[in-house]
């Protein structure tokens, strides 16, 4: 065997940002080392995958030949990372790092390896007259595949404006697509294999489908990802939300001890969760509804959406509490910005049977009555969107929507009397649940 000569390597160290590693409580900052001498070819040691979902956003192509757009375009990129860096369950990759990539052609799968992340997004500007074009699309970086892209145009002379909305649109719109693309690689895994984030997510699968049997094998999972975890505070506040929806769909007496339980997973959520704006705005809606506590639920859920202003589940939650204790207007404004930071969100179905219900308790019948029926048909085992169709068609008169939606809730839930609308719908204002009872009565549920 020859000798091999020693060489000398000329290497530089990239800042790679800081990195949640397993085992290790506090954030590491990781470094990468690029060759740039001869031996520059050589494939780079790539940085670990994290627990959980990862993802760098490159800088945004200038296509215009405009340098001032240069600005423009970083700036969307910068506030896309702002953004993503307040959802708890995501790892995103500083600026800094995310930059030492600008101006130069990236293979996305190497952009995976070197930064250590799971999915990249990607885009460009281009400018045309007193018109702007963003492009995005967002890619899984272990296989190249395209999980969604889009373009989004608006007007220059509303440039900063624009740069806000098009941050909110593409943030709104890839925030599902991780999370759906988390839960597809979660249910591909053998139950043998499952850790308490992989729980976590098939439990998420289970909780969209919203029907009875989902949201038991939901709380299961979720449950199970606390007890494989007990620090997992998302877990806790998605457990509080199926105890919620439980009580919600008359899916468990009220005097079962899962009151008791519901008052411990709150507790244990909020005390992990002082950071997860989903731990807060989920301990905040069953401190409200399950626990009666409406004003620390509502500073609970205010909390969380300081933490996380783009968490459309903060504001649809949100949405609930202000109804409950008479904003319903606020409440109205509150859900639609939960439909327009995510329009295509799984639980949209819900968000739309909850304005259903503030039109009704404000006394908007007819846009009741017409949410209501729009939230059913996206989703028939919706409970409350069956409910708030019958409710306000019987007392707009649109007694066709009344009775096919009141066949709905019989069939839901065939236990359900006027008596018991009070425990279902918790209204602080005795005149609202007054209100219910007189519509659902005429609509002809029995008492």
């Amino acid at each position: 065997m020859g000798v091999v000569s020693p060489c000398k390597l000329e290497i530089t160290f990239e800042d790679a940002g800081e990195q949640h590693l397993k085992n290790i409580e506090r954030p590491v900052r990781v470094y990468r080392v690029r060759a740039t001498g001869a031996t520059s070819g050589a494939l780079q040691p790539g940085v670990p995958l994290p627990d959980k979902p990862s993802i760098a956003v490159l800088p945004f192509q200038n296509m215009s030949g405009d340098p001032e757009q240069e600005y423009f375009a970083d700036g969307i990129v910068e506030d896309i990372i702002t953004a993503l860096s307040r959802y708890h369950s995501l790892l995103v990759i500083a600026r800094n790092s995310s930059f030492t990539y600008k101006g130069r052609a990236v293979d996305v799968k190497q952009v995976g390896r070197e930064l250590g992340v799971r999915y990249v997004l990607e885009g460009s500007v281009r400018k045309s007259a007193d018109r702007v074009r963003v492009t995005g699309q967002l890619i899984d970086a272990s296989t190249g595949a395209h999980l969604w892209a889009d373009r989004f145009d608006g007007a220059l002379k509303d440039i900063f404006d624009l740069q806000d909305d098009i941050t909110l649109q593409v943030v709104g719109a890839i925030a599902p697509k991780l999370e759906n693309a988390e839960i597809g690689r979660a249910m591909r895994k053998s139950t043998e294999s499952l850790d308490g984030y992989d729980s976590y997510l098939r439990g998420l699968w289970h909780f969209h489908k919203a029907g009875r049997n989902d949201i038991d094998e939901a709380l299961r999972l979720f449950l199970k990802a606390i007890e494989l975890d007990d620090h997992f505070s998302s877990a806790y506040g998605m457990a509080a939300w199926c105890y919620v929806r439980r009580k919600m769909n008359g899916w468990v007496d009220p005097a079962s001890s899962e009151f008791i339980d519901a008052k411990e997973i709150v507790a244990r959520g909020i005390e992990c969760g002082k950071d997860d704006a989903v731990a807060l705005a989920c301990g905040g809606l069953a401190m409200g509804y399950m626990l009666d506590d409406f004003e620390r639920a509502v500073s609970l859920i205010d909390k969380a959406r300081a933490l996380n202003p783009n968490l459309a589940m903060a504001w649809h939650l949100g949405g609930w509490m202000r109804t409950f204790i008479g904003q319903h207007d606020l409440a109205v404004e509150d859900l639609g910005r939960a439909i327009r930071l995510s329009p295509i969100d799984p639980q949209r179905p819900g968000t739309q049977a909850a304005i259903a219900t503030a039109h009704f308790a404000a006394g908007r019948f007819d846009e009741a009555s017409a949410i209501g029926k729009a939230a059913l048909l996206e989703q028939p085992n919706n409970f409350i969107a069956a409910l708030v169709a019958t409710a306000a068609g019987a007392i707009a008169g649109n007694n066709e929507v009344a009775r096919t939606s009141l066949a709905r809730v019989r069939e839901l839930d065939p236990n359900l009397r006027v008596q018991n609308i009070k425990e279902r719908l918790p209204y602080r204002q005795a005149e609202v649940r007054a209100r219910w009872e007189d519509a659902l009565r005429k609509a002809g549920l029995a008492e």
